[in-house]
């Protein structure tokens, strides 16, 4: 008699899933989420690269989010910012988790890993601090001490129910504090040689993760793994990346160094207490020397880019260099030491490898990479060093070894994919290898927006806002009734704009970046109809103002980058040197990108309604102009002044 077969399961689609994890965060069906799940679905599963548009309201970190958990490989999720981080694990991880159960489909294991200097180290909270002379200070004095003390608390209480023991579950704290009870990964013992190391945090996640279906990072610690080849995630199959337009800036940060006389200085203090014997001494007194070298040489260069390193610079990279490694040579553990590792040699070592693989890496003078000069707040002159270009490391590293999706709300740069694909590493128009595509936007923009471009207004100098932008920015301001975010291309600009617009229109909060915290002034503006907001970069990209609080976004020019930037113009002349253009390729690029960035500030619900103001005519007038607006939401354009002004009255009267 044969055996009794039993029904075979039948997997959840894509669609099933969504529906049910839509339901779970109370939204409804969007089409461009439906499109967009299936579309990364297929490339996962065809092993292909894929580019996603998908406009604000998509809700695009579901689309990808259940294509991934359905996969049956480890995919990775790699995003820019916390805020964004913290959506994935509060809200919409949950959701999936209770979707995938509600369907019968297998509840995915989600994990979360961070850099090492994002958990509390034990072995620090437990043994104190090493100082500057490599001496363990149990608590320092003052404020500083008592904030040192409540964190240690905390991160007892964590290790006792076994919880996660990040930065961002701590109780409020100061970045001086954090440093007091963590560690990078040059200064950790180690699991092997750590006492602690079984409570450990930051070993936890990453036994956590290496069991995990959906592992969610962000783009520094992904260009470490899968770039420097420095392991930091379990193996993954495919990885997805959002806020996908700020991967080329946040790995050229995860790859840039810097140097200074006083971070020698600091290494050759800490290392002095933790060598023993002439020759070690010698060693230490020789850092110290290559401190003041460099200190001596750094004071004779100008700011900016430095094209080929006089010999002062070069000398004084090549002691600083060769002075670290003798020094870690000198940093023996003494025969009569019991086992295990010295926390204050171990801190010591980590500087010392630092530092020698930094100054190395300058003084290799290499066509690859920029080196330049910058000034500290207080007037210090630093030195940094960063690729020219991340797009070859990425394609070789990341694109050729794993199936990529990358996604955002801003991926089409005047029109189309291919500026932004070519400078993440993928070939141009290359259908085999890559696909694009945009699922649009759920709001119909061109009834919602107004693009209004101040063609009226003189160009803008170098001299920062002339009376004729001023005047606009109070006319603008006033028709709105306030309810103005004005992004400004300069710190300067911002605080002329709001001292200005002050005088002109007293009867308004007008807040500056600057005059409280930025979350603090968000808020503000959040809760206050009549607010206007005036700030920098840090304004045009990832603050959400949803609703009638924000129905103006100023825009003071085109924000192209720095002629002086020593990055950018570098770039420039390598798109140039390879026959390109490279003002199109990278200041073009830019500017296009942060402006899509800026004007998509507006329109953040179905119901908003609003005016991004552009006063600088070169929008409109300009050859390269028509690439730009290309880039921005398909509101409804003019130049138009009254028909603005009138527009602006009728909402704020409504």
């Amino acid at each position: 008699m044969p055996e009794p077969t039993t029904a075979p399961t039948v997997r959840p689609t894509v669609r099933t899933v969504l529906d049910a994890a839509v339901d779970a965060v109370g939204g409804s069906e969007r089409p461009g989420q439906v499109t967009m799940a299936e579309t990364v679905a297929e490339a996962l599963d065809q092993e292909r690269h894929l580019l996603v548009q998908a406009g604000t309201g998509t809700g695009k970190s579901l689309g990808y989010l259940v294509p991934s958990m359905l996969h049956g490989e480890r995919v990775v999720i790699a995003t820019a910012t916390l805020a964004l981080q913290h959506q994935l694990i509060e809200r919409d991880i949950p959701a999936l988790r209770s979707a995938a159960a509600s369907v019968g489909a297998e509840v995915p294991h989600c994990a979360v890993v961070k850099g090492r200097a994002n958990y509390a180290c034990l072995h620090r909270v437990r043994e104190g601090v090493p100082d500057d002379q490599g001496v363990l200070v149990e608590v320092p004095e003052g404020e500083l001490g008592a904030e040192v003390v409540t964190l240690r608390r905390w991160a007892e209480d964590q290790a006792e129910k076994e919880s996660v023991g990040d930065r961002d579950s701590a109780p409020a704290h100061s970045e001086r504090a954090w440093r007091q009870i963590s560690v990078n990964h040059r200064e950790c013992l180690g699991a092997t040689r750590c006492s602690y190391a079984e409570e450990c945090f930051a070993e936890r996640a990453r036994d956590d993760a290496a069991q995990a279906d959906v592992v969610v990072t962000n783009h520094a610690l992904l260009a470490i793994d899968a770039i420097d080849g420095v392991p930091m995630l379990p193996e993954y199959d495919a990885v997805v990346v959002d806020e996908a337009h700020e991967l080329a800036a946040r790995v050229t940060q995860a790859a840039t160094a810097e140097l200074d006389a006083g971070a020698v200085e600091r290494a050759a203090r800490r290392a002095r207490s933790q060598v023993r014997g002439e020759r070690a001494d010698r060693a230490v007194d020789d850092l110290t020397e290559a401190a003041d070298a460099l200190g001596d040489a750094l004071s004779h260069t100008q700011v900016g880019r430095i094209e080929r390193a006089e010999e002062a610079l070069s000398e004084a990279l090549a002691m600083v260099r060769d002075a670290a490694r003798n020094v870690v040579s000198a940093l023996v553990k003494p025969a009569d030491e019991k086992d295990g590792e010295d926390a204050g040699r171990q801190q010591a070592k980590a500087q010392l490898e630092e530092l020698r693989t930094i100054a190395e890496r300058m003084a290799a003078g290499k066509e690859t990479e920029v080196l330049w000069v910058a000034e500290t707040r207080s007037g210090a002159p630093l030195l940094r060093i960063a690729p020219i270009d991340v797009s070859l490391a990425l394609r070789d590293r990341l694109f050729a070894e794993k199936t990529v999706v990358l996604t955002s709300a801003t991926l089409t740069l005047g029109g189309g994919f291919d500026p932004l694909a070519v400078s993440l590493g993928l070939p141009a128009g290359d259908e085999e290898s890559w696909r694009g595509i945009d699922v649009g936007s759920p709001f119909d923009y061109g009834r919602q927006g107004i693009l209004y471009v101040a063609k009226h207004l003189p160009a803008p100098g170098r001299d920062g806002l002339q009376e004729a932008q001023l005047d606009e920015i109070a006319a603008l301001v006033e028709a709105a009734g306030g309810r103005t975010l004005g992004l400004f291309s300069s710190r300067r600009a911002a605080e002329a704009a709001a001292a200005a617009t002050r005088e002109r229109l007293p009867d308004l909060d007008i807040w500056c970046q600057g005059d409280a915290q930025l979350p603090e002034l968000a808020r503000r503006f959040a809760v206050t109809d009549s607010t206007c907001l005036f700030g920098t970069l840090s304004l045009w990209q990832g603050v959400d103002l949803p609703g009638s609080t924000c129905q103006l976004v100023i825009i003071d020019r085109v924000p192209f980058p720095r002629p002086d930037d020593p990055l950018m113009s570098a770039r420039q002349r390598l798109v140039e040197k390879r026959g390109g253009n490279g003002f199109m390729s990278v200041a073009a690029s830019h500017a296009a990108l942060l402006l899509a960035q800026g004007a998509g500030r507006l329109i953040r619900r179905a119901d908003d309604r609003g005016v991004v103001a552009v006063l600088d005519p070169r929008l409109v007038t300009a050859r390269y102009g028509s690439f730009l607006a290309a880039s921005l939401p398909p509101m409804w354009r003019t130049t138009d002044r009254d028909a603005v002004l009138g527009a602006l009255r009728r909402l704020d009267e409504s």
